[in-house]
């Protein structure tokens, strides 16, 4: 039996798993660390706390299980994505990482579109419009602002990447995590020469693209002392941690797709072949199949809608659920379900953090549109929950417009553990969705691709086939998906009817 480890460097910590050539978890371990904020709307890491984490949780889960370490035949690595690790020539990090929630870079946002001739041209080269999560605007954030930093820089590194380098010396990315950067010819899935010289940054301190299965470097002595891995065991290039969580979750085919309802939302599509929205409202990025692509709508505020009305509305709900010791969320999913499809005639925008898909909005705003005297918080929970399907539904549009239409959709993330949400997502689709047996996402994503690299399974679709199952299926009752359409139509309505009020509020 062989071995590998996926290793998925987080925002609130990194979990590093163990699992066999099955992808059977043989063990697991987690290390937090924090995120610092030194102005409003700032978000910066320390690369040092990524590696320390990972180091450590290596070495815990080859201890745990007491796997002989020359079983481990590789490992992978997944991690957020966007973030900004910046080295001196000597391999040492300049400053702390600009992680993917900073919104300091509008003004560089705006820079980059003027440089490259337009947003049209820099959707055409890199498939998405500038936005201030991706690194190319935090680059060029630190050259205007820390000159002295730039100056010093030789090598320009994602997060997962840096620990890659901690492992094996190696300066290397992949072209999922490197498509999120904006620096990448996405079509042709190398660096864009074109927009590199428009924005004045060198080639030489990007790293080299690899495919995502594919060995890019081997552990070396000093990370081997530290991580209990054996010198030599292959590092391969791993992928975004969206991409790493669709081949965990089997989506590597035309035909499949996943919803996440995490904090934010997920709608994302694998496809054979690269279509890109015109006017930028999904990510079209390279996926961890190599020679495909997939493409993503983001809903800011999903789980996070529950969240936010959990906290603020259903103190009795969270009573109840202590008396009774079971999760809030269990109660509420009960009292949404005495509410109707359509919660009484009441709607919600679930626009708590502006918006991304299908508006690009940072004005947008939620409400409740519709509400009356004899709604009760059973329809006011079903209402947060349709409208947050409602967006998803919204993604889902415009990858279907784009000709990426999924026959199906799997679920993860902790909406996703709801048997009543769940259906409700099924029933607003009109396709089937499907829980998938394994909850480890990235990390196991990441571990298929270090057996492909390793010559475990020959392709990751094959590895796919092997080892993802799926655990139930929830088809579409095609009356609901009737009714939901009707109301559908008025959630969609809302935006361009409200869009002038919201831009009145942002300007007071």
């Amino acid at each position: 039996m062989k071995y590998v480890i996926g290793i998925d460097v987080g925002t609130s910590g990194t979990k590093t798993v163990l699992f066999d050539e099955k992808g059977a978890v043989i063990a697991s371990a987690t290390i937090e660390y924090p995120m610092s904020q030194p102005q409003n709307g700032w978000a910066e890491q320390d690369p040092a706390d990524w590696w320390n984490a990972s180091a450590k949780t290596v070495k815990a889960v080859i201890e745990k299980s007491g796997v002989d370490a020359s079983l481990i035949a590789g490992v992978g690595i997944s991690g957020q994505m966007h973030g900004l690790v910046m080295l001196d020539g000597d391999g040492a990090v300049l400053r702390p990482s600009i992680i993917w929630c900073d919104q300091r870079t509008a003004e560089e946002c705006a820079d980059i579109e003027r440089l490259i001739g337009g947003r049209e041209e820099l959707i055409r080269i890199t498939a998405n419009p500038a936005l201030t999560g991706f690194t190319a605007s935090k680059i060029m954030w630190v050259k205007k602002h820390e000159p002295e930093i730039y100056e010093k820089c030789r090598h320009i590194l994602l997060p997962k990447d840096y620990i890659r380098y901690m492992l094996t010396g190696v300066y290397a990315t992949e072209v999922s995590d490197a498509s999120g950067m904006q620096l990448l010819d996405v079509p042709g899935r190398c660096w864009s020469d074109e927009l590199l010289a428009a924005l004045g940054i060198e080639k030489s301190l990007l790293a080299e693209v690899y495919e995502s299965p594919e060995i890019t470097g081997l552990v070396n002595d000093e990370a081997a002392a530290l991580t209990g891995l054996k010198p030599g065991t292959p590092v391969v290039g791993g992928a975004g941690d969206n991409a790493a969580a669709a081949v965990g979750m089997g989506v590597v085919e035309d035909g499949l797709a996943f919803t996440t309802v995490g904090t934010s939302g997920v709608v994302f599509a694998h496809t054979d072949k690269i279509t890109v929205d015109p006017k930028g409202r999904v990510h079209t990025f390279c996926c961890a199949v190599p020679g495909a692509w997939h493409v993503m709508g983001v809903t800011q505020a999903a789980g996070l809608s529950l969240r936010w009305l959990r906290d603020t509305v259903c103190a009795p709900e969270c009573a109840e659920a202590e008396k009774q010791g079971v999760d809030p969320y269990k109660i509420m999913d009960a009292e949404a379900a005495e509410s109707p499809v359509g919660a009484n005639r009441l709607l919600y925008m679930p626009y708590l953090m502006g918006e991304r898909t299908p508006h690009l909005d940072p004005n947008v705003r939620g409400g409740f549109v519709g509400l009356s005297a004899m709604h009760g918080r059973g329809d006011m929970i079903r209402a947060v929950m349709e409208g947050v399907s409602y967006s998803l539904k919204d993604c889902q549009g415009v990858l279907s417009g784009m000709g990426v239409d999924p026959e199906s959709m799997r679920i993860c993330g902790g909406g996703g553990k709801s048997p009543f949400w769940r259906q409700m997502l099924a029933d607003v689709y009109g396709v089937p969705v499907t829980r998938v047996e394994s909850d480890e996402g990235p990390a196991l994503g990441v571990a298929i691709l270090a057996m492909v690299g390793a010559g475990i399974y020959p392709t990751v679709r094959d590895a796919c086939r092997a080892i993802v199952r799926t655990k139930e299926t929830l088809p579409f009752d095609a009356e609901r998906n009737a009714r939901y359409g009707q109301f559908y139509e008025v959630y969609k309505s809302l935006y361009p009817h409200l869009k002038a009020d919201f831009d009145a509020l942002a300007a007071l």
